[in-house]
């Protein structure tokens, strides 16, 4: 039943709550507030819904969450009437779906599209946000909530002459709408992460000849994506409600098959035989063979071995296996998923540049530079990543009290009270914001968990007649080390991955999401609410 609109300051107000961005945490997080009778409205910097699936259009962009369960599961109805063809999701088809919401939910109404926010500054007398914004006017309303997603700025190295080069330069991050053809061309991809991973194998079909250059090699698992039969996905949606309840008991927030047994504690052979099957299941659930591949060294060692010899049964030449194979720990930057990676290096097209040790020097009008060698081409493909976790955020330039700028307070990283709420912001939320389990979990349930409970904390302010709510200083210094100590105690803090921003030059090293798994943290949440928002201080 919707309430009836009630502003929870002043009518002159434009809204109760100013959302920033229409992906799927936006999205989600604008219809909780309307059934709440709020008046929210979502400001998107792009030309339609979708967040980093509007972007993100490069070839080869898939989920790697299955897609039955990355979807959403607040409507019974929703789950029941979509259609998912594949096993893990293609970008177009998790576009359509983003659309399909939007539209069923007739939540277009209420956002306003190619509208970036530029700034954001609380007013301590009137309690109230003032949104400053590329188109319009100025807005003002007393909560503001980002849910600018965790992967959504891209991270474009400054090359040197890069304005040099005659040929067309890409981002994976924002890849024109109306695709690329890359028939007949000589074509760069920098960068082996999951953007990389995923489009080299359909660059390398079109181009005329492909040049990777590849600073660190990753572990990837094969994808064993396929098409999803009728009985498949009716067998799914008679029990979604069960098959979800039993997800939200799992630390990622998700279901797969997983051995509650240490690596160690089986003989050789038998390893091996568990190895291979989940090689062969596929997907990121490899990490699920044993119960210690994460916290334990020498178990993850006996999968990174695994997966290393896999690598050499699958390239053939030797030098370029030599450089595809990772030294470092599994899992300890994210797990990749492909279809047919190894396997394209085995093309007499492509060619694989190692550039850890000896850079990329520059661009220049015909290429790339790398050790003196000109590597000649017409395009390049910059698969570099993402400012990820804080990036989307600290575009903005967020003051809270006493004109301080988010960028000030996060100078020496991220600093937040449960990936919700930041000291010295009123009235300000971050869904899945760093501090959260965000991208250690299935992301539209860690969404649904977060916009959930920023709509039931404003009902109760507005029941309680409350107009301000601030994380406390010290509950958010507690979180942070807390986080910080839960992320060390697991292997995935010993590598330079963006889970630490290493990927960004100048970024400080701090492990932004939270690790203690989705049942933990969902505890903590429902104890915060239930002891009246304890760790906030409310007025």
């Amino acid at each position: 039943m919707h309430r009836a609109p009630a502003a929870l300051h002043s009518a002159t107000n434009d809204f109760d709550a100013i959302i920033i961005g229409a992906g799927f945490g936006g999205l989600y997080m604008l219809h909780c507030l309307r059934e709440a009778g709020f008046r929210a409205h979502v400001l998107e910097a792009g030309s339609d819904v979708g967040g980093t699936w509007y972007w993100n259009r490069y070839p080869g962009a898939r989920c790697d969450i299955e897609s039955m369960q990355y979807s959403y599961g607040f409507s019974h109805e929703l789950e029941q009437e979509w259609d998912w063809s594949e096993r893990y999701a293609a970008q177009p088809e998790i576009l359509a779906y983003a659309n399909h919401v939007a539209d069923r939910f007739d939540l277009r109404r209420n956002i306003t599209f190619d509208t970036s926010v530029t700034a954001a500054s609380y007013d301590q007398e009137s309690r109230c946000w003032h949104i400053a914004r590329t188109s319009g006017g100025p807005l003002r309303a007393p909560f503001l909530i980002t849910a600018v997603g965790c992967l959504s700025t891209a991270n474009v190295p400054d090359f040197p002459g890069r304005d040099t080069f005659t040929g067309d330069i890409f981002h994976t991050g924002a890849w024109p709408h109306e695709g690329v053809d890359f028939t007949g061309r000589r074509v760069a991809v920098i960068g082996t992460g999951s953007s990389g991973i995923q489009s080299i194998p359909l660059i390398a079909e079109e181009a005329e000849a492909l040049t990777v250059f590849q600073r660190t090699a990753n572990f990837i698992v094969p994808a064993r994506n396929h098409a999803l039969t009728d009985e498949a996905r009716r067998s799914v949606r008679s029990r979604y409600d069960d098959l979800r309840a039993r997800a939200r008991t799992r630390p990622t927030g998700f279901l797969f098959e997983h051995n509650d047994i240490s690596a160690q504690s089986v003989d050789d052979d038998t390893r091996r035989e568990i190895y291979e099957h989940f090689w062969q299941n596929g997907g990121l659930t490899f990490l699920g063979a044993f119960n210690d591949l994460i916290v334990d060294k020498a178990s993850n060692e006996t999968a990174a071995a695994f997966v290393r010899a896999k690598i050499r049964e699958i390239v053939r030449d030797e030098r370029t296996a030599d450089l595809l194979t990772p030294n470092d720990i599994i899992g300890c930057k994210r797990l990749c998923a492909d279809t047919g990676y190894y396997e394209t290096y085995n093309l007499p097209h492509v060619t694989l540049v190692d550039i850890s040790e000896t850079p990329i020097e520059r661009f220049v009008p015909e290429g790339i530079v790398v050790g003196g060698t000109t590597y000649a081409v017409d395009a390049i493909v910059c698969a570099t990543g993402f400012d990820a976790m804080t990036g989307s955020l600290l575009r903005i330039d967020i003051r809270g009290r006493d004109g301080l700028q988010l960028g000030d307070k996060w100078r020496e990283g991220p600093r937040s009270y449960l990936g919700l709420g930041v000291a010295g912001f009123p009235n300000l939320f971050t869904v899945t914001g760093p501090g959260s389990p965000s991208v250690f979990t299935n992301m539209i349930m860690s969404i649904e968990q977060h916009a959930e409970w920023i709509a039931g904390c404003l009902t109760d302010m507005r029941a309680s007649g409350l107009t301000e709510i601030e994380a406390a200083a010290s509950a958010e210094a507690e979180w942070v080390a807390h986080n910080q100590e839960v992320g060390g105690k697991t292997l995935r803090s010993q590598c330079n991955s963006w889970y630490l921003g290493a990927n960004v030059p100048g970024k400080p090293r701090v492990f932004a999401p939270y690790i203690g798994g989705f049942p933990a943290y969902a505890a903590k949440l429902k104890d915060v609410a239930a002891d009246a928002y304890q760790g906030f201080d409310r007025t």
